[in-house]
């Protein structure tokens, strides 16, 4: 069974840290891009950041220069850091990657089960 796991959402003053991390679990053979998106209530669903297998990073302009995405490759988890949190990051996160299960066949998307992000006034 694949799946990405994801952990360390929770309630934080404006001003505060937080780092998500995302583990894809279960026999992978290679894992391609992976991201972060997120959800507030009434809004589309929204692209964050991403890194490349490579380690090439791109990022919303709403977190440039306060989320930071990384990617510890040898336990096949990314992270988000995310620093200087404001009300308005408020919202579901979810991970995205696309992994390739097995050698014959083509790399697909999974999803993170999301986890909730709050940042009090």
């Amino acid at each position: 069974q694949v799946q990405l796991v994801e952990s360390g959402g929770g309630l934080v003053q404006a001003g505060g840290s937080l780092r998500l991390s995302c583990a894809a679990s279960g026999s992978i053979f290679r894992i391609y891009n992976t991201g972060w998106y997120r959800q507030a209530p009434g809004k589309e669903r929204e692209l964050v950041a991403l890194i490349t297998s490579g380690g090439e990073t791109d990022y919303a302009d709403s977190v440039k220069g306060r989320f930071t995405i990384s990617r510890d490759n040898a336990k096949n988890t990314v992270y988000l850091e995310m620093n200087s949190l404001k009300p308005e990051d408020t919202a579901v996160y979810y991970c995205n990657a696309r992994l390739q299960v097995v050698w014959y066949s083509p790399g697909t998307d999974y999803w993170g089960q999301g986890t909730q992000v709050t940042v009090s006034s």
